[in-house]
Formats: structure tokens, sequence, C-alpha cells
């Protein structure tokens, strides 16, 4: 069937004068709602207000103006249903072939930090979906578009078909709006029962980004859902992987924390090295010196620019992902050599940086506030100081750096740094001193000193052990949380090493 008539309301407007036009050159008839009327009469495209379609007014400042029979019957009578067809004659309701709806934008009104509980109320869509659902429970029939991003497809359909669209074509965009509802009502869910603190369940409803070759094991099967590809875009190199997208992501968190000019190594999501200079290719090789075997087929990042000296230091060694923000036309042509490498520009990360934190476990998912960079955590540091001395300017500078780096590395964690680079890691060890003694370890393989150096610890030193060894390896001062039982005990001992300590009051736990 023909598509002679199109029920059209949007809060989102892109593309839609052009979509719009297309329709009527196609003889399509045009209903509208509010703002969506407005802008097409405007842009003298003919259309039919819904109150005079449905002979109904909007009532309740527009709560209710779709919500009439003639809008649902002609979406949900099922053409060629002798029944259904007498039934609909009876009532005089029309046929309605296609909707094109998008929703009140809740999710954004929701993001922002002074949002009323009135405002999130008012922008929950209850017309939209109900249309959206009415039209796509009868897809056969019905062609319903619930994203602009499909309008080229639609009428390209239609073109081809004599103003019709295909089957295959309204089944994929009516799965398209059952996807969109049901996050959408996630997201109101989630909404409140944050706010009000009730016991409903978690909803999370996900796009499908990507199938995946395999996850972190071939005979693991994998698939990506979500936005992934609005943060990142790949310009050279083989498809990303399950581990190359947990690494990615990590490697952005890591990044984030530094403002200064910096470049970080990576391998299994966590931090190898660290550097930071003016210089890329310097800083570069103040975080390759802090463990050189590690790298191999690890991951790099930088936060600025990728330019022609740091791509030719990075292509002596074999890695699997570099991500900058943009990459300098000489330090392209040089690592797009290596065909299987690839290169990953970050575009951008969330504006809302309190992103949920997802780990499935046995029976279900734990959430939590993700552990963001909060520049506040460095605020009266010098009031923090618990020991005798206090810590020197450098050494201060050392310790925010070294806890910059601490929180992205797997517990237990240890990093021993200078102000602008990291000398030694241990990560992910069962006892912090275990750790300690392997960034010390890794210090001494890779020919650093640890002589006036800082060591975070991303939670409390339970005995003074580790602050002892720490001592004994060079480390002039210690960054901390505290809360130790031990604590006096842990500072009596930096008090007899004349070691400077801060306290921060912040663990940075990463499982």
């Amino acid at each position: 069937m023909k598509i002679k008539r199109a029920l059209i309301s949007v809060s989102d407007k892109t593309g839609l004068v052009d979509f719009a036009r297309e329709l009527v050159k196609m003889d399509t008839e045009i209903i509208s709602t509010g703002g969506t009327a407005a802008l097409l009469k405007r842009e003298n495209i003919p259309c039919t207000e819904i109150s005079e379609y449905t002979g109904s007014p909007e009532i309740l400042d527009g709560r209710v103006k779709t919500l009439h029979p003639k809008v649902h019957g002609g979406l949900l009578y099922l053409r060629g249903n002798e029944d259904h067809e007498a039934q609909a004659k009876k009532h005089g309701i029309e046929a309605i072939d296609m909707v094109v709806v998008n929703l009140y934008p809740f999710e954004q009104t929701v993001a922002k930090p002074d949002v009323t509980l009135d405002e999130a109320i008012e922008n929950i869509d209850i017309g939209g979906p109900s249309m959206l659902r009415s039209a796509a429970k009868n897809y056969r029939s019905v062609t319903v578009v619930v994203d602009p991003a499909d309008y080229a497809d639609v009428l390209e359909d239609m073109r081809n078909n004599d103003g019709e669209t295909t089957l295959k074509l309204r089944e994929r965009l009516g799965i398209k709006v059952f996807v969109t509802t049901s996050k959408y009502d996630g997201a109101i869910a989630n909404f409140f029962n944050k706010e009000q603190e009730t016991t409903c369940a978690f909803s999370l409803c996900l796009p499908l980004g990507a199938r995946l070759r395999y996850g972190e094991n071939p005979h693991q099967q994998a698939t990506l859902y979500g936005n992934f590809d609005e943060h990142f875009q790949k310009l050279h190199g083989k498809e990303l992987s399950f581990n190359n997208i947990l690494d990615i992501s990590a490697a952005s968190l890591l990044i984030d924390e530094f403002t200064e000019p910096t470049v970080a190594i990576l391998k299994h999501t966590n931090p190898c090295g660290i550097g930071s200079d003016a210089d890329l290719k310097a800083a570069w090789d103040k975080a390759f010196a802090t463990d050189k075997q590690a790298p191999f087929g690890g991951i790099i990042i930088c936060n600025r620019p990728l330019t022609e000296p740091l791509a030719k230091a990075i292509s002596e060694i074999f890695s699997e992902v570099i991500i900058a923000p943009e990459f300098d036309a000489e330090a392209r042509a040089i690592l797009q050599k290596k065909k299987n490498l690839r290169l990953m520009r970050k575009l951008s990360m969330p504006e809302k940086k309190e992103d949920l934190d997802l780990r499935s476990v046995i029976g279900g998912v734990l959430a939590q506030d993700r552990d963001v960079r909060n520049a506040k955590e460095f605020d009266k540091l010098e009031s923090k100081v618990v020991t005798e001395r206090p810590p020197t300017q450098a050494e201060m500078q050392a310790m925010i750096f070294g806890w910059r780096v601490v929180k992205h590395v797997k517990s237990n964690a240890i990093v021993y740094a200078a102000k602008d680079r990291t000398l030694g890691i241990g990560a992910g060890q069962m006892s912090r001193i275990d750790a300690s003694r392997i960034a010390i370890w890794k210090a001494a393989d890779a020919g650093l000193s640890l002589a006036g150096s800082a060591i975070a610890s991303d939670a409390f030193f339970p005995f003074p052990d580790g602050l002892i060894a720490a001592a004994e390896a060079g480390a002039t001062c210690a960054i901390q949380p505290g809360g130790s039982v031990r604590d006096e005990e842990v500072i009596k001992a930096a008090n007899e090493r004349k070691i400077a300590m801060v306290f921060t009051g912040v663990r940075h736990f990463r499982h």
C-alpha cells in the first residue's frame, strides 16, 4: 500500500523539513502537532493540525492531543481484516500509514545539574511512545520512524517502490521503536529510582554497537553495545577486539587525569608508564623509560595531536592501538605503514562524567558512580600533612602525579613517581608490600633511581612495612588515603625516616 497519510510529531527537528517536502512530492498527506505543525507551515509545507483531524482540541497544556481513537485506530486496525475494516469505516477512522515521532528530551533534561522534579516530569512523553508502539505493533502495514537518521532510507525505499516501503524496512524500524521506548522508559525509571530512593529495578537498554570476532579469549563470543563510536573514531588498522576496547576505555579515563601534555602507555588496562612534558617526544621518553618490556603489544595514548617525532619513536615498537585527539599528517603517514596498527581519534568524553560503572556478577549487575577525576581532591593538601616534616613543592607535585596514576592501577596498587613521570608501578598484588616490592624491582630493572621519589598508594598502608620499604628504596614523601587502625605506627615510621606524608581521606580501589 502506498503511504497516503503520515502523522509527524517530533522534538528533534533535524532534517524534518526536507523529509516532509519529499513526502508531499509523493502525494502523502501530513497530519502534525504543535511546534512541528508550526514549523511545517512556516516552510509552506501543507499539513493538517491534529485537532482538526480528530475533531478534538488539544487539552491540558498539550498533554492530551494524539490519545484519540482516530489516531490509534488508524494505526492499529488490521488492513484486510473485514471486521476491522468495517469498524474503522463505522467510526470514521482512516488509515495512518506512517508515524514520524521522536520523544521529549527526558535524558537531556535530567542531565542538567539544576533540573527540578517538576521539569523532569513535564519531559515525560506519553503520546509519543503510545503512537510509536501502536505503529510498531502493526508494522506489517505501518511505517514508523523514530530516528531522523532513517529519513534517507525511508525516502529511498518509497522512491524504489512507487510510494511504498518494504516489509523488511518496516520490520527493522519497528524493532528500533521498541528498543528506543524501552531505553526511554528505563531512563525515566532510573531517574526516579535514584531521586525518590525507591526499590524499583535498574533498567538498561543500549543499541547494538558491533558484533566482535570474540571476547577476551577466542572461545568467548562478544558484542559491543552503546555509543562507543561517538567518542572514538578508527582511522586505520584492523577491527577492534574486545580487549582493545577495554584498553581504549581505560587509557582514555587515565589520560583525562592530566591537563598538561602527557603520554601514557597501558597493558591489560594497567598503566605501565606515564610522562608529561611540553615536548610530546620527551613525554614519551619519560613514559617508556618506566618499563621498556611491558609496552610490547600495548596501548599508547596522548592528550595532544600526535607529532612526527613521537610517531617515529612509537613506530620502533609493536603496539596494538595508538590514541590521540588528532594525528599530524606526517605522523599518520609513518604509523599507517603498519597495516594492523589501530589508530584511534579520541573525539570526546561524556559531558556528564558521573556515569555509571557497571560490573557483571553471578546473577546480576553491580552499579556504582565512576571514580572520575576530581580537581578538588587536591585542594588544601597542605592541610592534610600528617608528618612532622611537610613536603617541598617538588615533592607535592610528585605526590599529585603519582596519585593521578595510582587510581588507574589494579589494586593493590603502588606507584613511585617524580613530578612529571612514573618511576615504578606495582599492580594487582594480594599484599601492598608485594606491590611496593614489584614497583621497586621494575624501577631497578629500568635503571631508574627512586631517590627523592614520591610513593602513592591507592589505599592505606595496613602496616609500616610498606612505608619502610619505600624509604629504603629512596622515597622521601608518601601520599595515601589513611584510615588504618595502625595509622599512628605508619606516621611514626615516616617521622623516624624524615618522610613527608599526606593523608587524602580518599581511597581509590580498582578491582
